[in-house]
């Protein structure tokens, strides 16, 4: 059975949802069993996305129009699809043409895969960087750093899953100001970004 799920964010118009409809439906999806979301990408309460996974069962195919209607990010987007592939569930996006049920489709989805355990080595890669620079420097003035290492890559990993910094500060018992500052020396895109419930996109 196919599957399928919509998303369209909160500023988008009503022909948005059809657009992703259409294709869906056009694609083989029985619209009974369409699920979708007028959220932003970066919400983690999306009751669209629970019932469709829960609608999901061995051997089904989820089909989504693009890949970014289904994940926070990379990561996030990875960890649902290799779900899928425990419960004996396949993917499918019909933007990006990647069908799991594929070899071509599968080796897509892992390069994918690769290219995100690759960014996050890249980031860790610029975290020890920095902090071994700023001990070569003696870090004259300002506070010492008070996260190690380790703590730094899962931070890291857990804001690029989709990780609010509230929830993170309580997670690994940080101080939001301790926070902010080690992401602004590791260059973290979002470092200045306050937290919000919902960002369009």
């Amino acid at each position: 059975m196919l599957v399928g799920y919509m998303r369209v964010s909160t500023g988008d118009e009503r022909q948005s949802v059809d657009l992703q409809r259409d294709a869906l439906v056009g694609a083989g999806v029985d619209e009974r069993h369409l699920h979708h979301d007028r959220a932003s990408g970066a919400r983690d309460d999306r009751p669209g996305l629970k019932a469709c996974m829960a609608d999901l069962r061995e051997g089904d195919v989820l089909v989504v129009w693009k890949l970014d209607r289904l994940g926070r990010s990379l990561s996030h987007l990875i960890r649902i699809v290799e779900e899928l592939k425990q419960r004996g569930v396949a993917f499918r996006s019909l933007t990006e043409a990647i069908d799991t049920t594929s070899v071509h489709g599968s080796f897509l989805f892992n390069l994918f895969g690769t290219l995100a355990e690759y960014e996050r080595a890249l980031i860790t890669e610029r975290v020890n960087a920095g902090l071994a620079a700023a001990r070569r420097r003696g870090r004259k003035g300002g506070r010492p750093p008070t996260i190690d290492a380790e703590k730094i890559d899962q931070i890291l990993a857990a804001l690029e899953g989709g990780a609010s910094k509230a929830s993170v500060c309580r997670s690994f018992k940080v101080p939001r100001s301790t926070l902010i500052d080690m992401l602004k020396r590791t260059g973290w895109a979002g470092a200045g970004a306050a937290d919000k419930p919902a960002i369009t996109g």
